[in-house]
């Protein structure tokens, strides 16, 4: 993989490529795509977490299409956001430095709406059929992810504010 970093240190290219591709790896081994595994690698290794299109089909060798449908999906799922900064004519991909608080702090709405269609769910097969509780114990779940992640966020913040050097 070519490096679009511009450092003259080839062995730290060489390492940050392998990192790319390692994480890649063991995110599509969790379910992520891995094109956009691979173009989430590349944001998370820039120094200012920012990228444009060409850079991102220039770093992974691979084409402008590869890159739209990646990071289309990465913004689908709050992994990046598209920006432009002022005065530039280009849209560059980005992720922000609390990018995992922000992707999992702002989940309730969706939980909300999976635990209000497994409901609909529970109301068609039945509530009191093998089907209706396993739909039951999986809306059961959401609704208590919605009501723990705003003090799971809360928790994550004291700790980073007890662990900054």
């Amino acid at each position: 993989m070519q490096n679009v970093t511009n450092t003259d240190d080839a062995g730290r290219d060489d390492a940050v490529d392998r990192f790319v591709e390692s994480f890649a790896l063991i995110l599509s081994d969790a379910g992520l795509a891995r094109m956009p595994a691979r173009v989430f690698g590349s944001l998370l290794v820039a120094e200012d977490g920012k990228r444009t299109a060409g850079e991102l089909a220039e770093l992974l060798q691979v084409s402008p299409a590869a890159i739209s449908g990646a990071v289309r999906y990465l913004a689908q799922v709050g992994l990046a956001v598209r920006r432009r900064d002022p005065g530039e004519r280009r849209d560059h991909y980005e992720v922000t430095d609390d990018l995992w608080y922000e992707a999992y702090a702002n989940r309730d709405k969706q939980f909300e709406a999976w635990a209000a269609v497994l409901t609909e769910g529970i109301d068609a097969v039945g509530r009191d059929t093998k089907a209706g509780e396993r739909l039951d114990t999986s809306r059961q779940f959401f609704e208590f992810l919605r009501k723990a992640i705003p003090e799971l966020m809360q928790k994550w913040r004291d700790y980073q504010r007890d662990h900054r050097g």
